[in-house]
């Protein structure tokens, strides 16, 4: 492919950095007992830790009223009730500035100086919940101000008046920091003008000209290393009725995809890794999905395309603890245009489906999951002692772990993309942070990220943005014909096909279904996994999630009132576990605040997590789907003969739709039936997938009672039964 002289020497520049560490550290991460030692204020070291941080839906409430009702037509800002000193865990209220408070000063004692950077994904300011205080243009941006300010504050140098900071910050917006919710228009706009504004310290000098013009950044948090890209996911969403998806040039959400292909391959070209992080994740399942469909197949094929480049994706906006997988098999933006129809056949997750439950979806991810190959016996064929020493029967004839793998995407999972959702500080469950870890092997004398950029970059990276950028926007348009062979791994492209049908036929080019779509280069032939696939410098490694248990903190004697009968709760809007109850004491008592791990990856006993690689993740989401648990991931208990048979049967069948060569998505009629009849009647049963029980009970950061569990083990057609978890715009 051509590239002009000028991207190539932007490519190549060396940008002015500060000066490189000259001691050297151990490739081993940081035991996890030091991740809570307390920080030792001053300026911070240089070296990387390996660790970052990454919170979301902090959602500060200015109205919040300590002792006030739950109930929604008081949402915590009057009325007498229940609400605690650091905010009324399990309802629909938000936070009062004193969890937010007190969340960054647990952040300042046991965190600062332990990470290398924060990934924050938004939502800063309250839901407009409360039609008696209507939210307005100045609160949203003073509350958003105000979060940000309390960054600086903790991540800057000690005594400095100006608050430079010591580590990178990436932010995002979410729906609600802007007015109405949902709703952004294409830039430049007031709301980007602001947030350049706000976001003044963690948005590089030289692109805040580019995140005036569409919300997007990225920031060098490792130079020369490690990127972190902060996406305008508002572009992408489904709620949002400002834009219109992401395959029509005058919409921003094809400009903002078009700028995230050419830094994408400008990181390629420099060596460099990503991280994609923002605030509405691409959640997809058969009936429901967050994101415009159009978008979400670009991302998905432009996550195919570098995966040489990504290294993961962050999200927050749902308030739960899960993640997805993208599967590359449900690419169709090459095959033909996107109809209306196709692109509407799942509905958004909005209000108007409030009806729907957080049930209902994560039991459709597992639906999707229970339908995977083992990747166990295609990653690690010994373990299958018969397979490993059967012998190919004939010229050809493939394996069972050959199947297996083509389904996978080889060795490596190429097929799969992880996206990783954090649950929120908002206690609509319970506040929780999550802190990540990644490998810095050989990072020992990596250049450090300097809160003051070099002029020289600066000039480089503003011609870019003024000039290259077009220009190269335009050759790409020109050379579309060049990019005919992508998808690796899947042997041919659709328009590979297609053009080989093609050979002997004169006459013109027929003209391309999506003229408008350019295509990213895949990775080089022979080419290493990227590390988000294989493990290596840069590959996540794990995370420690902490949760603040408000119930034990806030320290609050509840007693029912007197005229108290019982309140319905409607599907709108809940009122939390304490609904109803008001305060036996006039002051508050709270005990300390804190922060406690509810789990690590690198000791849990029931995710076994290795990493946070595609088969790592893989293996995970074939457990959880599997409704007759796997040996040691059963729970046992006393079963009657009668259930006992029932698995015993579906067992074999099992083993069966394991071996199919098939693809889910081709499955027959008949076994389509055969398989949901099958679910069924497993969940007529109580559950016995430990892991599955476990995913949805850190899901909602443990303040899932028993009797509300029990709600997952009903089936997938009676939402109803599952009415106490809610969606507002997606949000669980």
């Amino acid at each position: 492919m051509r590239l002009d002289p000028a991207l190539i020497a932007v490519c190549l520049l060396e940008f002015s950095y500060a000066t490189p560490i000259g001691s050297t550290q151990s490739a081993l991460q940081a035991s996890l007992e030091d991740l809570t030692a307390p920080s030792q204020h001053g300026q911070a070291s240089t070296r990387l830790h390996g660790r970052f941080l990454h919170i979301t839906d902090l959602h500060p409430d200015p109205h919040y009223k300590v002792h006030s009702s739950t109930a929604e037509d008081d949402a915590c800002h009057r009325g007498r009730g229940p609400a605690g000193v650091y905010g009324a865990e399990t309802t629909d209220c938000d936070s009062p500035f004193g969890l937010i408070n007190a969340t960054f000063k647990w952040i300042d004692e046991n965190l600062k100086d332990q990470i290398d950077f924060v990934v924050w994904t938004g939502d800063s300011a309250r839901h407009d919940s409360d039609e008696r205080i209507p939210r307005h243009q100045d609160e949203v941006l003073n509350t958003n101000r105000w979060v940000a300010e309390k960054f600086a504050e903790t991540f800057s140098k000690a005594n400095d008046p100006k608050n430079s900071l010591t580590i990178p910050i990436i932010s995002t917006f979410g729906n609600n920091d802007i007015l109405p919710h949902n709703i952004l228009l294409s830039g430049p706009n007031k709301w980007l003008k602001s947030y350049t504004d706000i976001w003044s310290k963690f948005i590089p000098e030289e692109q805040r000209h580019g995140f005036e013009r569409g919300g997007w950044y990225y920031v060098e948090v490792i130079p020369k290393k490690l990127a972190v890209f902060s996406l305008n996911t508002l572009y992408f969403f489904n709620n949002n009725a400002a834009v219109d998806g992401c395959s029509l040039r005058s919409e921003p959400g094809f400009e903002h995809f078009e700028w995230l292909r050419i830094q994408l391959e400008f990181m390629r070209q420099r060596g460099m890794k990503a991280i994609l992080t923002g605030h509405v994740p691409p959640a997809r399942t058969d009936s429901k999905q967050l994101w415009d469909e159009t978008c979400w197949q670009k991302y998905t094929l432009w996550l195919q395309q570098y995966r040489d480049v990504v290294v993961g994706g962050l999200y927050g906006h749902m308030n739960i603890d899960h993640f997805m997988l993208q599967d590359t098999k449900k690419i169709s933006i090459l095959e033909e245009d996107l109809s209306l129809e196709n692109r509407f056949l799942r509905e958004p997750l909005d209000d108007d489906l409030s009806i729907e439950s957080a049930n209902d979806y994560l039991e459709e991810l597992r639906e999707n999951w229970s339908s995977l190959p083992n990747p166990a016996a295609a990653f690690h064929p010994e373990d299958d002692p018969v397979e490993a020493g059967k012998k190919k029967k004939g010229k050809g004839k493939k394996s069972k772990r050959d199947r297996l793998l083509k389904k996978i995407g080889g060795p490596w999972g190429e097929r799969f993309q992880v996206t990783n959702v954090a649950p929120s500080v908002v206690p609509n469950y319970f506040p929780a942070l999550r802190v990540i870890e990644y490998n810095i092997t050989g990072l020992d004398n990596a250049a450090a990220w300097s809160d003051a950029p070099s002029t020289s970059s600066s000039e480089v990276i503003e011609r870019l943005d003024n000039d290259i950028y077009t220009t190269y926007l335009h050759q790409f348009h020109q050379e579309e014909e060049e990019v005919f062979d992508i998808l690796e791994g899947n042997e041919e492209s659709i328009l590979k096909k297609k053009k080989k049908g093609k050979k002997g036929k004169k006459g013109k080019k027929k003209k391309p279904s999506n003229p408008d779509l350019t295509v990213p280069l895949p990775p080089s032939k022979g080419s290493p996994p990227g590390p988000a696939y294989s493990p290596q410098t840069l590959t996540l490694l794990g995370y420690t999630q902490y949760f603040a248990n408000l119930t034990y903190i806030n320290n609050a004697q509840l007693v029912d009132p007197e005229d108290f009968e019982g309140q319905v709760e409607t599907d709108r809007w809940h009122e939390g576990k304490h609904k109803g109850k008001h305060p036996k004491e006039k002051d508050p008592k709270p005990k300390p605040f804190q922060y406690q791990v509810e789990y690590d990856t690198f000791t849990d006993p029931i995710f076994k997590l290795k990493d946070m690689t595609v088969r790592s993740y893989l293996k995970l989401a074939h457990r959880i789907g599997k409704y007759v648990p796997e040996k040691g991931d059963g729970i046992d208990d006393l079963e009657e003969a009668t259930e006992q048979v029932l698995v015993e049967d579906d067992s074999d069948d099992d083993d069966v739709d394991e071996d199919e060569e098939i693809d889910s998505d081709d499955l027959s009629a008949d076994k389509h039936k055969k398989k949901k009849h099958r679910q069924k009647k497993h969940h007529k049963q109580h559950e016995k997938n430990k892991v599955w029980l476990s995913f949805i009970q850190r899901a909602f950061v443990g303040t899932l009672e028993e009797e509300e569990l029990r709600t997952f083990d009903k089936t997938p057609s009676n939402p109803s039964k599952a009415g106490s978890f809610r969606d507002h715009d997606g949000e669980l």
